[in-house]
């Protein structure tokens, strides 16, 4: 009897190198992006989180655009021809996902930076820190 893992089958492997090559076009991951910003990045690394948590850790080069603000009004700065990597907290928060969602339909190319925060500080990566500015009194 086959293996829970056999038991469906196996792709052909035309077909698996397509799904792997097509996820490339979408995905990239900590080390790659680490990689490429000590290089000097053609591509603008986004955190969909909230300005809270950014200010918290953020990858060091990022920019906070928090997915929900995303609309053709805040993103219109932009270049279209602008490359978007975007990262939220890690696997178990699905804010790149709409942050990516958001950007393909305003007609941007964007990478979701896989595993977030949690695969960056697996890597053993730093974040960067931010202080929330004193308030004053009136």
């Amino acid at each position: 009897m086959p293996s829970l893992v056999a038991a469906p089958g196996f792709a052909d492997p035309a077909i698996a190198l397509a799904h792997y090559q097509n996820r490339l076009g979408v995905e990239t991951d900590c080390s790659d992006v680490h990689e490429s910003l000590q290089a000097g990045a053609d591509f603008l690394l986004v955190d969909v989180r909230a300005p809270k948590l950014f200010l918290a850790g953020h990858v060091p080069g990022a920019v906070n655009i928090p997915h929900r603000t995303m609309t053709a009004e805040t993103m219109a700065s932009y270049a279209k021809g602008t490359l978007f990597v975007v990262y939220c907290a890690g696997p178990h928060c699905n804010g790149a996902t709409k942050g990516a969602i958001r950007l393909a339909a305003l007609g941007y190319r964007v990478k979701e930076m896989i595993g977030g925060i949690t695969g960056w500080l697996d890597e053993d990566f730093a974040l960067e820190r931010d202080t929330v500015p004193e308030r004053r009194s009136a």
